[in-house]
């Protein structure tokens, strides 16, 4: 709801500062006093596109500041200024400013953070409603139509919406397995090449490196076999140098206690003999482990080159072969299992699409059905509007599967006929001005309690009608206030002023070449006074006066 409105040299606003409340306000004043304006100021503060041409002449620019109610936490407002991290301070006002500068350029403001004209405009549908002589916004865009509807109806669009994703979800998992194995069949002789071939390899992990290592110490051993043999020549037969060794450790054991040197030397034989026999065994091992043996060299080669070959094949290191094959197998194995994955896919497919088709048409019914509730409520508006050949009619329409979506299966549009035996068409195409702005009055009625912004304005919702009819758009405009909404209506009606909660006159004066319009609200005599010159014209007279009592007595 708009609390407050501060408009600062916007046209020949030079400063004006209004509060508003809850229920019905009305404003009027003479042709020309400057009301346009007023939504113009209000129209750029929610985002309207910028013209430098209401900046007041002489001033280097101007400033619309405007004021609503706290946005209740969870509801779609709340949500989007938090998704662009608008802060807003529970119990405190949202607070919207717009600066324009005479030379071009403007800023906006959402709680004196800086934001988009975009981000305004969308929080602006939230908040206000402008319907007028030439709005093409609001209930006359048919995308909002189905909205409309459907929170008329009360429906529930959540579960339709999941259903829906569900079953696009499934679809597109189908086709991505068909993708899938449409490149895999496409693959599958090299696959199986591929495969018997890796297995046939067997390569295991690290075996390249073991292979590797064993390669060189045979091809070291065969460079060193002629020397090896030598000097393990050295220690065998009875002229070696250990049986020497160890022959003359027996004597010397026999002449060892005759003296301590003698004792000392036998020691450092026993510890000679023992080195001498920790070699020879070194000597034997390593033999064996460098044993040079062709055949082995050339089987060993050849398993090795294999692998290396088949690693640079498939373009990795030969440690990975094992792990490729295991990863090729599998892709074989889903082409083979590929049909009986796509049966379960498919009846996936079915099954959720069936769970939206039915989730979908009782949607349609509930919205078939409600549409015949909502045409018999307005037209039992149209009459007292003075629109009583005129005809309502609230198309829901069965898309084509291909069109079905989140939002169901139903294309959903208000179509009017004006005249008897006319087509239906779309509101904007064939209402003039006056039966458009009661036309949406005679829909804004029915759908009362339906959502939409909390402040609708009118502007001269009633040009071209009066007496009866006038009193009818009255009547229409207070009760529309009196369901939680707050209605802002231009008017030059003395019966629909006279049913406002607060009355707002707009004046124009001029000091020179200077001139200024204001707006202020009017105390009980003086909406008195001014619904009598509404009445009158120029000149007041006291049957006026008196006819303007009796209006206001009758509105309270």
């Amino acid at each position: 709801m708009l609390t407050a409105l501060s408009i600062a040299n916007i046209v020949l606003i030079e400063r004006l500062d209004l509060d508003f409340e809850a229920g019905l306000g009305v404003l009027t004043g003479e042709t020309g006093a400057g009301k346009s304006i007023l939504l113009d100021a209000l129209g750029l503060a929610l985002g309207a596109r910028a013209d430098n041409a209401l900046v007041r002449q002489g001033c280097d620019k101007a400033q619309v500041t405007a004021s609503f109610a706290t946005p209740a936490v969870g509801t779609p407002l709340a949500l989007l200024l938090a998704d662009n991290d608008v802060a807003q301070e529970a119990g405190e006002p949202l607070l919207i400013r717009r600066t324009l500068k005479a030379d071009g350029g403007s800023r906006a403001f959402l709680n004196d953070q800086p934001c988009s004209a975009a981000l305004l405009r969308e929080v602006g549908s939230y908040l206000v409603e402008i319907h007028g002589q030439h709005d093409d916004r609001g209930l006359l865009a048919p995308a909002g139509h189905r909205a409309l509807l459907d929170t008329y109806a009360r429906a529930d669009t959540a579960g339709v919406s999941a259903a829906h994703a569900a079953w696009r979800g499934a679809e597109e998992r189908l086709a991505a397995a068909r993708s899938a194995l449409a490149e895999a069949e496409r693959d599958r002789e090299w696959l199986a090449h591929c495969v018997a071939e890796l297995q046939t390899l067997n390569p295991q992990p690290g075996e390249e490196e073991e292979l590797a290592e064993a390669r060189a110490v045979m091809q070291k051993g065969e460079k060193i076999a002629g020397d090896l043999g030598a000097i393990m020549a050295a220690f065998e037969g009875s002229d070696s140098g250990p049986a020497q060794l160890r022959g003359a450790a027996r004597r010397l054991d026999r002449l060892a206690g005759d003296h301590p040197l003698l004792a000392e030397a036998l020691a450092g034989l026993d510890r000679a003999i023992i080195e001498a026999d920790e070699a020879e065994a070194k000597l034997h091992e390593a033999a064996r482990a460098m044993e040079y043996d062709p055949e082995r060299l050339e089987t060993t080669e050849t398993r090795l080159f294999e692998l290396r070959a088949m690693a640079r094949k498939h373009g990795c290191q030969p440690d990975a072969l094992a792990e490729l094959t295991g990863e090729l197998a599998a892709r074989l194995d889903a082409i083979e299992g590929g049909s009986a994955g796509l049966a379960k896919l498919e009846a996936m497919v079915a099954e959720t699409a069936a769970t939206y088709t039915h989730a979908a048409t009782a949607l349609s019914d509930l919205r078939a059905k409600a549409a015949v509730r909502l045409d018999a409520a307005v037209a039992g508006e149209l009459v007292p509007l003075k629109l009583d050949a005129a005809r309502f009619q609230t198309l829901v329409e069965r898309l084509p599967a291909e069109r079905w979506g989140a939002d169901g299966m139903d294309r959903i549009e208000f179509l009017i006929s004006t005249n008897p035996g006319a087509p239906f068409a779309p509101l904007a195409k064939i209402a003039s001005g006056g039966e458009l702005s009661r036309f949406i009055l005679a829909l804004k009625v029915a759908l009362a309690e339906e959502g939409g912004a909390d402040t609708i304005i009118f502007d001269e919702i009633d040009r071209g009608v009066g007496g009866a009819v006038a009193s009818a758009i009255g009547d229409r405009l207070a009760r529309l206030a009196g369901a939680g909404k707050q209605l802002l209506a231009v008017t030059h009606s003395p019966q629909v002023a006279a049913k406002g909660a607060a009355h707002f006159v707009i004046a124009k004066s001029s000091e020179g070449i200077v001139t200024r319009t204001s707006v202020h609200e009017l105390s009980d005599a003086g909406r008195r006074e001014e619904i009598a010159r509404m009445l009158s014209g120029a000149e007041v007279t006291d049957e006026a006066r008196a006819q303007a009592e009796r209006l206001l007595e009758v509105a309270a």
